[in-house]
């Protein structure tokens, strides 16, 4: 035995040491970090060969030449003993979490040749040793936190071939000497805090230059004539900045270019007609500027003189391919004040996907061969002055997945076959002059989510094929003149968000059979003929907040139910309904919303008791008459002393019941508590009374209870009354008692913010479910904002509001692990405290998801006005609606007004603003009760209220850029400030640690 342990201390050293160099550094990284996923399993130390190892690559003599761990949730600060790997060229740590500044001592990785630290969290200035670097081709330092501005050191770059900055804090404008790079075949400066300045001229020396990516970096003035010099860009972004001036003819001179971006600008005057050069062109964008005149024909025609030179050449036809390849396939004008028709042979020769000239003054008629090639996906020609019928072509063109064609002057019935395109997703052709009817080949466009036909002239029949669009969610078919009955089998439509088929000559019974309308929010059939009886089932429609049934022949009583509903519009005006009014709607807000229906009463007041009274048809004796003949009076009194006895035994008796049930469920409650409490549920379930009731949504009750201990505590007890689907397993229910309850302990029990209202506990007796938060007294935003104290909320108030809703949400989106997408942001679910602090509260519908991917959902969720443009008919969840939704919430602070403020036009907050931003109309936007000494800043926090609300999703700005851009705001303007009182004081910043 002792000679065996001699023979195993003897080997030990020989397995230690069997480890080369290189493998016990990769060791040593390895032991500083935490291996959250198990990344570094194959990382054995009794391997002795680390080439094997996950992430690591070496060259024919086993020396490591690159490691590569992308996104391995590694959390650290950077790993310079990495540095010592003596061959190591390629270092990828992309979408991880390596915090704190990037050391000086960057520069002892003296042998890389590419180095990627993007989607990381790294902060402070970037440092100048990165350009000792000599090796270094590939730098990317996007998606941190960088600050400072480039260093000049970075104008000594010999071999750096790619650089990209995107997504940082780096301010300064960009530098001159950046133009020496001559290395430089990719440069992404995107999406940074520069300050306004102009594109250097120096730039149009970086002959070798492909990409170049510029967008909302803040650029000014005009685009330089130095860069015809970049001969050999492909790629050219400047979108999202303030470019003036005329569109650059030098741009006309890069021959290799394939895509030009300018788009959200102020670039002005008419394109130069001399696009013939660019031979390779596909996309074109300089949509939102303010460019004029005609569309010049040699933009038009590129394809067309492509296909010319090349028969020149060839004998026979060109090859199919080769013609697409030099097409210009995508074409973005929209938003400009272009006029003019498009030419005839738009289409005929160029293999065109998608077409968006929306918002502009075109006339003249659609091209007849604009899908000749077969290849277009997208038609977008909203807001024009186009004009004629729609050629019968379009009804060939199966490739069409978007049709947008409203606010114009067509005519005429639309071509049978369009209406059956078997891929359109989208059809809109509101706001026209066209007739006819729908046809019945409707039913092949299975892909439908959305019709919108409004304000047109067509008539006849709904026919019954909509019935089978399974993803229909909206149905816009207003002002028309479709008579008839609503089929039954829009009633079987379970994806149906909207229906709206107010203005037309419907009649008839609305059928009872709603049970598939679990996710319509708004239904607007006003200024009909519909009949009978309202029906009951309407109450159980878990998400409708939107009920218009005005105008139309209803009688009956109203539903009892629909008080029920969370309803922010409800008008049943001018209809044959009868009864007594359900004293929930006797509030203001419903003060109009049953005009014009002479039967109907309210419980107490004089007409109800005239009504009662007339229908006894005079036979009943008045009081002289008693009187006289003697002993009414007395049978009289008997009557109300019999009743007093049977109320007050009733009344008892109820209480000794109610004592004991009480005293009985009381000793069944469980709670889970998520804080440290100083209470139990017995000193709250007691007073779960109408008497401590504050407010009533989608999900339950709330109520304010104040504790014995003087603690003051809101209580949420869920709805128990669900529809008749109440043991389904639809986790995407939101109006679910139980999938409320669990979604608000799984997110709100487990996290922890200054923005996020506490969850403190929650209880259960298997009947009942409540969910306790901490009170917040200052109520909700929304009520807060559009009520009787609008006034407490001056600009100060407002801007820190929005500060603490948008750090609340980056927490939730990136800090969170899975993130969370709250999926209902809005201002009724931002609670203000006693100090008018905001925090993000009601989780009820919200959901975990990877944020690098969507995550498509089987319901449409969220509040009327907030809900992001894309998710109404993709269903895909990601951060991006959240951010939408809080964009709507900036705009509601700043204006005064909701999203859905019916003096806004179009109900469209968001074009409403933007229509008004410049010039005096700036004066009507500003809420009239806020201070216009603070007007410079307002309009800041506004530009990122639309920044938010753009309708491209991947425009919109994370919330951790959000939050600084607020931030950048505050400290902008005081700097301002201070420099009009002649000093310059630093900004106070809040303490900047979030999680409590």
């Amino acid at each position: 035995m002792p000679f065996c342990s001699f023979l195993f201390l003897l080997c030990f050293p020989l397995f230690s040491f069997a480890l080369n160099q290189e493998g016990h550094i990769l060791q040593a990284f390895k032991r500083s970090i935490e291996d959250r996923n198990h990344v570094f399993t194959s990382w054995n130390a009794t391997d002795p060969d680390p080439c094997s190892w996950n992430g690591v690559t070496c060259d024919d003599r086993r020396q490591v030449i690159s490691l590569e761990l992308i996104s391995s949730a590694i959390s650290s600060t950077f790993p310079l003993q990495l540095c010592k790997l003596p061959h190591l060229l390629y270092l990828s740590l992309y979408n991880n979490t390596f915090h704190s500044i990037l050391p000086p001592a960057i520069s002892n990785c003296s042998t890389l040749e590419f180095l990627d630290l993007g989607q990381n969290l790294l902060t402070g200035p970037i440092p100048p040793s990165i350009a000792d670097l000599r090796n270094l081709r590939y730098l990317d330092l996007s998606g941190n936190n960088f600050s400072g501005r480039i260093p000049a050191t970075f104008g000594r770059f010999q071999q750096l071939e790619a650089f990209s900055l995107i997504s940082n804090l780096v301010g300064g404008t960009i530098p001159p000497f950046l133009g020496n790079i001559t290395s430089l075949r990719m440069m992404n400066l995107s999406y940074n805090s520069f300050d306004p300045g102009r594109i250097p001229p120096e730039l149009g020396n970086l002959v070798n230059l492909e990409v170049l990516w510029l967008t909302g970096c803040k650029l000014r003035g005009e685009i330089p004539d130095t860069f015809s010099g970049l001969k050999n860009l492909v790629l050219l972004d400047l979108s999202s900045n303030n470019l003036t001036g005329a569109f650059p003819i030098a741009l006309t001179e890069l021959t290799h270019v394939t895509q030009i971006e300018l788009f959200g600008n102020s670039l002005s005057g008419a394109l130069p007609d001399t696009f013939s050069k660019l031979q390779a062109l596909r996309m074109f964008d300089v949509s939102m500027n303010n460019f004029s005149g005609p569309i010049p024909s040699s933009l038009f025609e590129l394809p067309l003189e492509s296909l010319n030179v090349f028969k020149n050449n060839f004998e026979g036809s060109l090859p199919e391919s080769m013609a697409k390849s030099r097409s210009l396939i995508e074409m973005k004008l929209f938003a400009n004040k272009f006029t003019g028709s498009l030419p005839a042979d738009l289409g005929k020769y160029s293999a065109l996907e998608s077409l968006d000239i929306s918002d502009n003054f075109f006339s003249g008629s659609i091209p007849e061969g604009l899908c000749q090639k077969g290849a277009l996906t997208e038609i977008m020609v909203i807001n024009n002055r186009f004009s004629g019928e729609l050629p019968s072509s379009l009804g060939n063109c199966h490739s069409l997945t978007r049709i947008r064609l409203g606010n114009n002057n067509f005519t005429g019935p639309v071509p049978e076959n369009i209406w059956g395109l078997p891929d359109v997703s989208l059809l809109e052709l509101a706001n026209n002059t066209f007739s006819g009817t729908i046809s019945k080949k409707i039913g092949n466009s299975k892909m439908l989510s959305m019709i919108l036909i409004s304000n047109n002239n067509f008539s006849g029949t709904i026919p019954k094929e909509i019935g089978s669009l399974k993803n229909l969610v909206e149905f816009s078919a207003d002002h028309n003149k479709f008579i008839g009955n609503i089929p039954n089998s829009i009633m079987k439509l379970d994806r149906l968000a909207k229906l709206d088929l107010q203005n037309n000559k419907l009649s008839g019974l609305l059928d009872h059979r709603l049970d598939a309308w679990r996710r319509l929010s708004e239904l607007n059939l006003a200024n009909n003929n519909f009949s009978g009886k309202i029906p009951p089932e309407i109450a159980f429609l878990p998400v409708l907040n939107y009920l218009d049934l005005s105008g139309n022949q209803f009688s009956g009583e109203i539903p009892h139910g629909l008080q029920n509903l969370n309803l922010n519009v409800l008008n049943l005006s001018y209809n044959h309904l009868t009864g007594i009014l359900p004293s929930y709607f006797e509030r203001t807000m419903y003060k109009n919303s049953f005009l014009g229906n002479p039967g109907l009463c309210k419980g107490e007041n004089d007409a109800c008791d005239q009504i009662h009274s007339s229908r006894s048809g005079g036979r009943g004796r008045g009081k002289e008459e008693c009187d006289e003949e003697g002993g009414c009076v007395w049978l009289q009194r008997s009557i109300f002393v019999f009743v007093g006895v049977t109320l007050f035994v009733g009344a008892i008796l109820f209480h000794v019941k109610y004592k004991t049930r009480s005293l009985d469920i009381k000793s069944k409650w469980t709670m889970t508590s998520f804080q440290k409490l100083s209470f139990d549920y017995d000193d709250f379930v007691g007073s779960l009374d109408e008497d401590n009731v504050i407010g009533s949504g989608g999900s339950g009750l709330v109520y304010k209870i104040v504790l014995s201990n003087g603690e003051t505590i809101a209580v949420k007890k869920l709805w128990s009354e669900l529809p008749d689907d109440r043991n389904s397993t639809d986790l995407e229910n939101n109006w679910s008692e139980v999938n409320v309850f669990d979604a608000e302990i799984m997110t709100l029990g487990e996290i922890r913010h200054k923005n996020i209202v506490k969850l403190l506990c929650c209880c259960t007796n298997g009947e009942c479910k409540l969910l306790v938060y901490e009170y917040m007294p200052n109520g909700s935003l929304g009520d807060m904002l559009h009520g009787s104290k609008r006034e407490l909320l001056d600009w100060q108030t407002r801007y820190k509001i929005a500060l603490d809703a948008a750090e609340g949400l980056s927490y939730l989106h990136h800090d969170c692990v899975p993130p969370i997408v709250h999926r209902d942001v809005k201002s009724n679910n931002i609670l203000l405290d006693a100090e008018f602090g905001a925090k993000i509260a009601d989780f009820g519908i919200a959901v975990t998801v990877d944020i690098s991917k969507d995550k498509s959902t089987s319901v449409i969720v969220g509040s009327c006005g907030y809900i992001a443009p894309e998710y109404a008919y993709t269903l895909n969840v990601n951060e991006k609606s959240d951010i939408f939704s809080y964009g709507m919430v900036i705009l509601e602070l700043i204006t005064g007004r909701r999203p859905t403020d019916l003096e806004c036009e179009e109900n469209n907050l968001v074009k409403w603003v933007s229509t008004n931003l410049e010039g005096e109309g700036l004066n009507h936007i500003l809420d009239p009760k806020l201070d216009s000494s603070h007007r410079e800043e307002m309009l800041k926090v506004l530009k990122i209220g639309l920044l938010c609300t753009d309708p491209l999703p991947i425009n919109r700005p994370p919330m951790r850029r959000v939050v600084t851009m607020l931030l950048e705001v505050r400290m902008d303007c005081n700097s301002i400030i201070a420099r009009r009182k002649g000093r310059m004081t630093p900004y106070d910043f809040e303490d900047s640690e979030n999680v409590v």
